[in-house]
């Protein structure tokens, strides 16, 4: 079953979505319908407001259930290993798949496709991938919500 709730941020309205897994997704926008509760979406609810009112909470105290690739998967999970105040360039990102995944080299436009496939932002922190030089680049919620992400951790961008 899946399960829905509406969290209002100071980014406006979110719609979190769960299983009985974990959390699947987190979307920038109101909910059209919204179920009841389970434990996960309270546990994703009191780690946001833990975010939001600046602290650093741990993305492992949420359950996470994203659905996505191999490959997605892989770099999801490097996403969450990126510290809070902290950012990575795709380029960085990049370099690390490619040696995991034993290769040569690696595109930083895959990457960025995978990123951009986020389905549990902010707690899956992909705000925190800039492009090379510090440079802001985009993001599924839209720039002014990554650059209002970044500024809330004081991660410096241009």
């Amino acid at each position: 079953m899946e399960y829905i709730a509406r969290y209002d941020s100071p980014l406006g309205p979110l719609t979190l979505s769960a299983d009985e897994e974990g959390l699947t997704g987190i979307s920038f926008s109101a909910p059209s319908t919204v179920t009841e509760d389970n434990a996960v979406l309270a546990q994703a609810k009191r780690w946001l407001d833990s975010y939001f009112q600046g602290e650093a909470p741990d993305p492992a105290s949420v359950p996470l259930s994203p659905k996505g690739t191999p490959f997605q998967l892989l770099i999801w999970k490097r996403l969450l290993s990126i510290p809070y105040g902290e950012s990575i360039t795709y380029g960085e990102l990049a370099r690390e798949a490619a040696r995991q995944l034993g290769k040569k080299s690696m595109s930083p436009q895959a990457i960025g496709g995978a990123v951009g496939r986020n389905p549990i932002p902010i707690v899956i922190p992909c705000h925190r991938v800039l492009g090379s030089g510090n440079r802001l680049t985009g993001y599924s919620g839209g720039l002014d919500i990554k650059i209002q992400l970044l500024t809330h951790e004081a991660i410096p961008f241009r």
